[in-house]
């Protein structure tokens, strides 16, 4: 096939597939501006090719492998799914295909890809935190619980028996370590089956901790059980912070109508990689994160998702990279170029000079938590220690 081609792995059926929605969305508003590339004086055909990974490791490492070879794909893009994405980064890396991932702690890339979260990859690039980002965020978090401000908080501990748990409670690197140098008291009564079934034990665990917060990185069907035993047991936390899949807002990531009644009380609180009110605006064509949230809503009804604001910048990642490439068509020189990236987009500054590792470009994380309002939950900014550019539209509040 002639002209360029970037290709993107994304889950449109399946478990992930609401995860895969905010890239498919991004996909279909960019497609019309991305017909052509002017790279080095010259103007090249441009073309998207998408595959369905289905929610499936080994579906998406074939639709890599097809991309790689049918549609002799210059750039891979990918996001979500703690196994599907490194099923994604390692094909590429085997078939020798630059790739640029995110939505994945950077710890759990490398981790997940070998078991050294700082190993070094050749042709696969990652943008996104790490897990002490989420424990610093968290901690701010945790402080400002009103009537329990400062350190020293005893937190429970709600983490699954998966890669995103193991790597959690991990004593070495990211989170745990990160959350006792704030000062905290971790609980951890031990990992938990995931999907969750009956989650007494945890309750009565944390309960006897004495822990008024808990932390947690479930699904919403698994927080949900987890809050409505511990609420039937008298324990109900104060405060829940929670990673992964609530950073969506739950209606969006469960359809269960049980889930999204016993979760609107409780008031998660999560990060915030990106929203609204993030001051950044898009390489391509200087849209603002405002403009791109709103323009979601419109098309979809639905309201805007954080995902939104990384997806549109792998986009521009991959755009640059091939525009910036000494040869566009020569994958090396792409990979090569990817290594050397420093890039403002709608996501902010991608600095893949700068480490933590030679794969990686960190962002910065705010925290936030969903609030319940007449058109469902909305994720309000509650703190931005270290975003101070991003402004903080609510205070935090308790379970109500």
């Amino acid at each position: 096939m002639t002209g360029l081609c970037i290709g993107v792995v994304v889950p449109r059926t399946g478990r992930l597939a609401p995860l895969g929605e905010p890239l498919a969305y991004v996909l279909e508003r960019l497609a019309p501006r991305l017909t052509r590339l002017r790279a080095r004086g010259r103007s090249h055909p441009l073309r998207i090719a998408v595959r369905d990974s289905r929610s499936d490791a080994a579906t998406a490492r074939g639709a890599v492998r097809e991309l790689a070879e049918r549609e002799r794909a210059n750039i891979v893009l990918t996001m979500a799914g703690t196994q599907v994405l490194p099923a994604v980064t390692d094909a590429c890396e085997e078939l020798g295909v630059p790739c640029v991932s995110t939505t994945f702690p950077w710890q759990a890339y490398g981790y997940a890809r070998g078991g050294d979260p700082r190993r070094a990859f050749r042709w696969t690039y990652h943008f996104a935190w790490g897990l002490d980002d989420i424990a610093d965020v968290f901690a701010d978090l945790w402080e400002r619980l009103p009537g329990a401000e400062g350190p020293e908080r005893t937190v429970g501990c709600l983490w699954n028996d998966d890669l995103q748990g193991r790597l959690l409670r991990d004593e070495g690197f990211g989170f745990v370590p990160a959350a006792r140098a704030r000062g905290h008291r971790l609980v951890d009564p031990g990992p938990y089956p995931e999907p969750a079934g009956d989650l007494t034990a945890w309750v009565t665990r944390l309960r006897e901790a004495g822990a008024p917060i808990v932390t947690s990185a479930a699904t919403a069907a698994d927080l949900a059980r987890y809050h409505r035993q511990a609420r039937g047991a008298g324990a109900r936390p104060r405060l829940i912070t929670c990673s992964r899949w609530l950073t969506y807002p739950h209606t969006a990531t469960a359809a269960d109508r049980r889930v999204h009644d016993e979760l609107a009380g409780a008031r998660v609180a999560t990060l915030v990689y990106w929203s609204p009110g993030h001051p950044h605006r898009s390489s391509l064509d200087g849209t603002t994160c405002a403009e791109l949230a709103g323009a979601y809503q419109e098309t979809t009804g639905r309201p805007w998702l954080q995902p939104l604001g990384l997806a549109h910048a792998l986009v521009e990642t991959a755009h640059h990279a091939l525009s910036a490439a000494p040869d566009p068509t020569d994958r090396a020189a792409v990979a090569a170029t990817l290594s050397r990236t420093r890039l403002t987009t709608i996501a902010g500054r991608l600095d893949w000079t700068a480490g933590p590792t030679p794969n990686i470009a960190l962002l910065p994380l705010a925290g936030g938590q969903w609030h319940s309002g007449p058109k469902g939950p909305r994720l309000e900014i509650v703190t931005n220690t270290r975003t101070p550019e991003v402004p903080v539209t609510a205070d935090l509040v308790p379970a109500a």
